[in-house]
């Protein structure tokens, strides 16, 4: 059944990015699903005759490597896990490209670890070379995590494709991301027991959604619905729509686009987000953060305030000026992120302080407020 706000948002979303799942791509025994890719790739194909531009964030490299080499459990070895990535990737990478040949349509591999987003330059550059991929030579970025060469991403967060996927969408500033997946959505209970039901919209990120979900993660999936929802919220913090849907079956892009009613569909959070703001709001991780109080907290998200010293009363990590910082509340939660105009150090030295007591401690003013407001982003 078509839904007009579905609609109305696939109308506007010239640029999309997909994230297809191992599960999606694979066989149970980690083998490329060739039938699954092809009809993808016919999809997309479809999908961009329309006018829109796609953009391909695919996990199964582990996977692909694992089925070729006849390997059962997934390393536990990072360097085996790295050369079972770099098997599976070639593999991956050519099925794509054989698939999307076949439409006329060009594949274009891209690798990415955190250090390429987390880095100012690098994060211009491959935004750039995306662009160019896209808008200049109208191809199809296939995005992956180089497994291969990174060393903390296989272990930690980033080395989820869905938290990459999301990255990739607040890079490029595209307004929809679509996560197909094992499963149909977001379910009120376990998605295996017949009287849970399916969650169609979600307008609001909460802790009762996050409540609803349990990571199943398995030997050949770092996926889970807890990571998606995560990814979500960071799109939907930005000013994106998210929708999860089943990637088993074909036909699930095609009806997105259509305006469908399939999965769940993920309501942005707020306006949309500038690119810088974006970047160091998003896409890389706290040196430290500062506890505030609740006056500072309302101030800075009602009236988009700065953050002055005065309501700082803690502060925890070791960071310089210029890096970035989160805030938290008295209750330790995290509302918002900014660039810090003075180190760690400064900070706990003129904590709690009138602007006016500044120079007094420090011997000088370099700035009136730790973190102004055109560096603040306010994520809650």
């Amino acid at each position: 059944m078509i839904d007009l706000v579905r609609r109305e948002i696939a109308g506007e979303a010239n640029l999309i990015v997909v994230k297809v799942g191992t599960r999606v791509v694979t066989h149970p025994d980690g083998r490329l699903n060739e039938e699954r890719i092809s009809a993808l790739a016919e999809e997309i194909h479809e999908v961009r005759q329309s006018g829109r531009k796609v953009v391909l964030v695919s996990s199964g490299a582990v996977g692909a490597g694992m089925g070729r080499l006849g390997l059962k459990q997934r390393p536990s070895d990072l360097a085996e896990l790295q050369a079972v990535a770099s098997i599976g990737q070639s593999l991956l990478v050519e099925a794509y490209d054989e698939q999307f040949r076949r439409f006329g349509d060009v594949a274009a591999q891209v690798l990415l670890t955190a250090d390429v987003i987390e880095n100012r330059v690098s994060y211009l550059n491959a935004r750039n070379t995306l662009l160019t991929l896209l808008h200049r030579y109208d191809a199809v970025p296939v995005i992956n995590e180089n497994d291969t060469v990174a060393v903390e991403e296989l272990r930690m967060t980033f080395g989820d494709n869905d938290r990459l996927a999301a990255l990739v969408t607040t890079l490029l500033g595209a307004p929809l991301l679509v996560l197909l997946s094992d499963v149909e959505g977001l379910y009120d209970g376990d998605p295996r027991d017949p009287q849970a039901r399916l969650i169609p919209l979600v307008r609001k990120f909460d802790d009762a959604v996050f409540q609803l979900v349990r990571d199943r993660k398995t030997g050949l999936s770092k996926g889970g619905m807890e990571s998606k929802l995560r990814a979500a919220r960071l799109v939907a913090t930005a000013g994106g729509s998210v929708i999860i849907a089943a990637g088993r079956e074909a036909g699930a892009l095609r009806k997105i686009i259509r305006g469908e009613s399939v999965g769940t569909l993920f309501f942005p959070q707020g306006e949309t987000v500038g690119a810088r703001k974006r970047w160091f709001g998003l896409s890389i991780q706290p040196r430290g953060h500062v506890v505030v109080d609740a006056g500072a907290r309302q101030a800075i998200e009602n009236r988009g305030t700065s953050l002055l010293p005065i309501g700082v009363t803690d502060v925890v990590g070791s960071f310089q000026k210029g890096d970035l910082v989160a805030l938290r509340d008295p209750q330790g939660v995290e509302f918002a992120r900014g660039v810090s105009n003075y180190s760690a150090e400064e900070v706990r030295r003129i904590k709690g302080l009138r602007t006016g007591q500044i120079a007094q401690i420090l011997g000088w003013l370099p700035y009136e407020e730790i973190i102004h407001r055109d560096n603040l982003f306010v994520s809650r």
